[in-house]
């Protein structure tokens, strides 16, 4: 039996949208309780993977955004972290 972060090796490469698109898919399949009680419990186990995945990057994508800054006239002075005091 593979070990689960072997069977969930191919998350590391999806982008988010794909990612979060089978997510989607996942919970569907689980919301429906048409799967049987073994395939859910590994259908879990991926979408926690998938979930995951999707958080790790959405923490990337959220250093990375700034915040424009403006001086006393409105005018744009430069770019901050978002998580940064003015």
């Amino acid at each position: 039996m593979a070990k689960p972060s072997d069977a969930h090796a191919d998350i590391a490469a999806m982008t988010f949208e794909q990612a979060l698109k089978e997510l989607e898919q996942i919970v569907g399949k689980l919301e429906r309780g048409d799967v049987e009680l073994e395939p859910s419990i590994t259908l879990y186990e991926r979408g926690e993977a998938l979930r995951g995945h999707c958080e790790q990057l959405l923490r990337r994508i959220e250093a990375k955004v700034e915040k424009i800054t403006l001086d006393a006239q409105g005018e744009p002075t430069g770019t901050v972290a978002m998580d940064a005091e003015p």
